[in-house]
């Protein structure tokens, strides 16, 4: 497969750019770099371009890998013909190429492997003819061995020998490439997911799904995920119900060539050992992992917008503000932020409950000369517990006060993270938790890029299901999307942070450090 020519199609886009796209990345610059500063060698193509670009090079490279990886096994084996290498070449996804490589995979002990041992394919092969005359017992009597046969080789009876030979039928049907992708097919355009409750008695949040069933071509993404963690978490049973009646008459016609009395009967048989055992299960578990990707691919997409929004929001500038991070026993961390971001001074007030009347008159004297000494404009309030009861304290405050003063309730998610993390220890040494908590709540007002870049993404709050999906992924999708809002933005090299300037374009982490260092 020429994989620049596939991409090229794909993307719409012209070969040459692909070509020198892929170049780039092979020498290891990231997205952001090539879509700012490699304009010219690319053709101007965009970050969204370029990392679709990238997410189809990694995987049409695996899928050759796993080709190579094919064709050199089965040509090991001896087994490896034109029809079949021309097949495996021609493969277009991972799903094809493995059912291919079913029949020649390396298997671990197995009904049938046990059987083959025995010498029992001959017998198996007879079957398969259907020409048999009289009843198959005689057939089978002939595989029974004697004594002196190794114990575990031993076929003792007409019955055993049989059943060994049904096995080997079933293990080679269900590894049969063209059957598993008519299976595939018909159970995902026809197939039912249903859930229902190991406990019918028991409440939970997963109560929607104790009688639940959907066809598995609309279930959207958000259901699947529920459905994982309902089952993960021990109180959902769920399956995949496929037509099987429609398969195994499906089966039936392929393997049962000849309308024979004599095998007919142990054919269907076999057969619907076949699905049932092996067939039904891993169709299951394929479609099943394949309805979870997808659904996670869908989450990751809806975090990414909403992380993208909340990055992007437009900083208040050249107002020194008051960060408010609320509670009740512990008493309201406040710090004071100035125009540049820098931290001019802290404190503690106990304005809710439990509290007195002296307390919160004694909140109101230390607020009203805090303001006009630090010519505060704007309150920045955290969004968690007693954020409320704060408000209200407040809007009775600035009634009291002659300065022009506004608030502003502001989404707390990740503050406590960021406030107990190595980076925020680093950044301001001598203040406890709740002084950097307060810090960060009102920075993510003055400027939210600058500030929510020192998160982890994930501890932002403006995804779901974020803990049960493949967090590498994750991950990867999210520090992507921070990158190129810095990089759409830009940032003031006089005033950045160093988790801010490593997320420019061509700048690392150490010189991003060592750039704040020479600043300082």
């Amino acid at each position: 497969m020429d994989i620049f020519q596939k991409i090229t199609e794909e993307l719409a886009v012209q070969k040459w750019q692909v070509e020198a796209a892929v170049k780039l990345i092979d020498e290891g610059c990231t997205i952001p770099f090539i879509s700012r500063y490699r304009k010219e060698v690319t053709g101007s193509l965009n970050d969204e371009q370029l990392r679709d670009l990238h997410e189809r090079l990694l995987y049409l490279r695996s899928l050759e890998e796993k080709k190579e990886q094919v064709l050199g096994s089965i040509q090991e084996q001896g087994k490896l013909t034109e029809e079949l290498k021309e097949k495996i070449l021609a493969a277009q996804t991972l799903v094809v190429v493995e059912d291919l490589y079913r029949p020649y995979r390396p298997k671990r002990k197995t009904r049938a492997s046990v059987a083959r041992a025995k010498g029992l394919e001959g017998l198996a092969e007879f079957i398969l003819a259907q020409n048999a005359q009289g009843p198959l017992e005689e057939e089978a009597a002939k595989y029974v061995t004697g004594e002196e046969t190794e114990e575990e080789l031993q076929v003792k009876t007409p019955q055993e020998a049989l059943q060994g030979a049904r096995d080997i039928i079933a293990e080679d049907t269900s590894d049969n490439a063209d059957y598993r992708s008519y299976i595939r097919e018909a159970t995902l355009e026809e197939g039912v997911i249903v859930s229902s409750a190991r406990d019918e008695k028991a409440q939970s949040v997963y109560e929607m799904y104790y009688h639940f069933e959907e066809p598995v071509k609309k279930v959207a993404g958000h259901r699947v995920l529920a459905l994982n963690r309902g089952e993960a978490e021990k109180i959902l049973t769920v399956k995949i119900e496929a037509p099987q009646e429609k398969i195994l008459r499906y089966l039936e016609k392929k393997v049962i060539t000849r309308d024979n009395p004599c095998t007919t009967e142990a054919l269907q048989e076999t057969v619907a050992d076949s699905y049932a055992r092996l067939i039904g299960p891993a169709i299951e578990r394929e479609i099943r992992n394949d309805l979870t990707e997808k659904a996670e691919d869908g989450a990751i997409e809806v975090f990414k917008k909403n992380l993208e929004q909340l990055l992007m929001q437009p900083p208040i500038v050249g107002q020194t503000v008051l960060g408010w991070d609320p509670a009740f026993r512990t008493g309201c961390k406040l710090a004071v932020v100035d125009p540049t971001g820098k931290v001019i001074g802290t404190t503690v007030i106990y304005p809710t409950a439990p509290t007195t009347p002296q307390k919160i008159k004694a909140s109101k004297d230390l607020l009203k000369k805090i303001i006009p000494k630090y010519g505060i404009t704007l309150i920045s309030v955290g969004n968690g517990t007693a954020s409320r009861e704060s408000e209200m304290f407040i809007v009775e405050l600035l009634k009291e006060i002659p300065q022009k003063v506004q608030y502003v309730i502001v989404n707390e998610a990740g503050a406590s993270v960021y406030s107990a993390s190595k980076l925020a220890s680093e950044e301001f040494p001598k203040f406890d938790v709740g002084q950097r908590s307060a810090t960060s709540i009102a920075r993510r007002l003055q400027d939210p890029l600058a500030e929510l870049v020192k998160i982890d993404p994930k501890s932002i709050g403006v995804g779901q299901y974020q803990h049960d999906m493949n967090q590498k992924k994750l991950t990867e999708a999210l520090s992507g999307v921070v990158e190129d809002c810095v990089n759409r933005v830009g940032v003031d090299l006089n005033t950045a942070s160093a988790p801010l300037l490593a997320y420019i374009s061509g700048i690392s982490g150490t010189i991003a450090k060592n750039i704040v260092a020479y600043r300082e």
